[in-house]
């Protein structure tokens, strides 16, 4: 996980998220607590035949502790190594995971928050079916890092 989020330009639009051990390993615990508690997290993602992780795609169980629907809800989110954007692989590994969780967990509200200015991953985001419904700043120490808010209603 250090490695997908080691490139400043995979990172841009992670908020505050930095590629230490101790943020990356809370990370990973989070991930393992929403499956152990949840049943459904986020999976790593390889390409066919190759063991380098190149994205860490899903739907896990958030708290973002901020309202706006963002709290005790299933939350997708996506994060892709930079030389895999562009070809489609977020949106074929969300679209299978989306399917997925419908299918175990039976069609619900899913919310999703992409920081502002990634336009990618809002086109993304529209294609899988996920409107807008807000927007926020999770900045700290007067740094804004504005994130907007998106929902998929069954």
């Amino acid at each position: 996980m250090i490695r997908l989020i080691a490139d400043e330009e995979t990172r841009r639009f992670l908020g505050l998220v930095q590629a230490e051990p101790k943020g990356v390993f809370e990370r990973l615990q989070r991930n393992g607590g929403s499956w152990a508690l949840y049943g459904y997290g986020t999976f790593p993602v390889r390409l066919r035949g190759e063991r380098e992780i190149v994205a860490n795609c899903g739907v896990f169980h958030s708290w973002r502790g901020f309202g706006h629907g963002m709290d005790d809800v299933p939350e997708a989110g996506w994060i892709v190594r930079k030389d895999h954007w562009g070809i489609g692989l977020a949106r074929e590994v969300m679209q299978a995971a989306l399917e997925w969780f419908d299918r175990i967990h039976g069609p619900r509200r899913i919310a999703c928050m992409i920081e502002d200015g990634n336009l990618g991953s809002e086109r993304v985001a529209a294609a899988l079916g996920f409107t807008p419904c807000g927007s926020h700043d999770i900045g700290e120490d007067g740094k804004p890092v504005i994130v907007n808010l998106f929902e998929r209603v069954p």
